[in-house]
């Protein structure tokens, strides 16, 4: 983009070579295996990418969402399965941490995250509440000098290999009495499910996260009780821009693919790409593609330098999260229709993008909880302007 900064640019450069290295070589096998990166993860954390958004204090990088968009597209475009892990690790797990925990905690937990020694993940979903997120029903009981927590959360992504959980739960009986705690692995009644195995995202490890009267210290509790619910939404608008970052590293991915075959692939005597139906699906990708690149990193920007409302950053995440997944999507099958037979075979990657993307239409928030955001704001706008 026009405005990045020097070091932006820098950030784009050194993320780009990362990914061509470690990530894209790797990523069809692992999507196939349904296996973890964890040699690449660890060398994010060698290049300081894992606390992005993190206090330089803990050996973060005390960059904005702008920086960790570049991150999320550039990684994105080669293994949108490692980038998912990436994200739960950095945005749901560290920012988390940095932005509402104790000094204590933060000195305790983030200098492992961030240097990969340690990997993270959040525990927001249930199996009965997703949309909902304020209707969790974990529930935490205050017990002396710990809390008893019952329950369990739902498609977690980094579940089983993580070392350390920000966990929402339930502590009164008021629908915004959430309050947050951090777990490790190694605390009584913590424990995680069997894999899930999904039709995307497939080197992304996704499970649930089980609480049989599981036992965490009060000094692991962030904040006081019924604090959450303003940390979970202020930190799901950074998610849902950095998950739109994904879905536009995917579509980058689609475009190039498809430039590449447009010129590979001949037919009655000449390259696809010199039929005009075939042009007309590039072109239209390649706009899209630009559009959703602008509107995405303005809005980023907007997010760091706080110039707008929250009501209006509020809307602005919700958009950008609901239009750029779903027009990725779009492009992803295009460009499988344009590979024709082979789009549709494991033989090029056009299928794995599509797969992959799709994932990101319901994850963060689904395309329809993002339309009533949208829809309900700007309605209560228009009538507050009307009286």
């Amino acid at each position: 983009m026009w405005f990045f900064s020097q070091e932006e640019k820098e950030l784009q450069n050194v993320c780009q070579s990362f990914a061509q290295k470690e990530l894209a070589p790797k990523a069809a096998e692992l999507d196939n295996t349904e296996t973890f990166n964890l040699e690449a993860f660890k060398k994010m954390g060698e290049i300081g990418l894992l606390g992005i958004t993190a206090d330089p204090e803990y050996g973060g990088a005390g960059l904005g969402a702008t920086s960790a968009t570049i991150v999320m597209e550039e990684f994105g475009k080669a293994c949108a399965s490692t980038t998912l892990s990436y994200l739960a690790h950095s945005i749901l797990c560290v920012n988390n941490i940095d932005k509402n925990a104790s000094k204590e905690q933060k000195q305790k937990y983030l200098p492992k995250l961030i240097t990969g020694e340690q990997i993270g993940c959040m525990g927001m979903s249930e199996p009965g509440y997703g949309s909902d997120a304020i209707g969790i029903q974990t529930k935490a009981k205050l017990n002396g000098d710990s809390y008893t927590v019952n329950g369990s959360k739902m498609w977690i992504t980094n579940a089983q290999n993580s070392d350390v959980a920000y966990v929402y739960t339930r502590t009164g009986d008021h629908k915004k009495d959430l309050t947050t705690f951090i777990f490790d692995k190694t605390m009584p009644g913590y424990s995680t499910g069997n894999p899930i195995h999904k039709m995307g995202m497939k080197a992304s490890p996704t499970g649930e996260l089980i609480f049989e009267n599981a036992k965490v210290p009060v000094g692991n509790r962030v904040g006081e009780e019924g604090d959450s619910v303003y940390h979970m939404m202020r930190n799901l608008e950074l998610e849902r821009i950095t998950i739109a970052g994904l879905s536009l590293g995917i579509a980058k991915a689609c475009v190039e693919q498809c430039l590449r075959y447009a010129n590979e692939r001949k037919q009655f005597g000449k390259s696809i790409g010199e039929f005009q139906l075939v042009q007309k699906m590039i072109a239209e990708m390649t706009t899209e593609l630009e559009m959703m690149r602008s509107f995405l990193y303005t809005t980023a920007k907007s997010y760091d330098e706080g110039n707008v409302s929250p009501a209006r950053s509020r809307v602005l995440a919700a958009q950008v999260k609901l239009a750029i997944p779903k027009m990725t999507t779009k492009i992803a099958l295009d460009a499988i229709q344009l590979h024709g037979g082979y789009g549709y075979s494991r033989e090029f990657p056009v299928e794995r993008y599509m797969r992959d993307n799709k994932l990101n239409e319901i994850g963060a928030g689904t395309n329809e909880v993002m339309i009533m955001i949208i829809a309900k704001q700007l309605l209560k706008d228009s009538l507050q302007k009307m009286s």
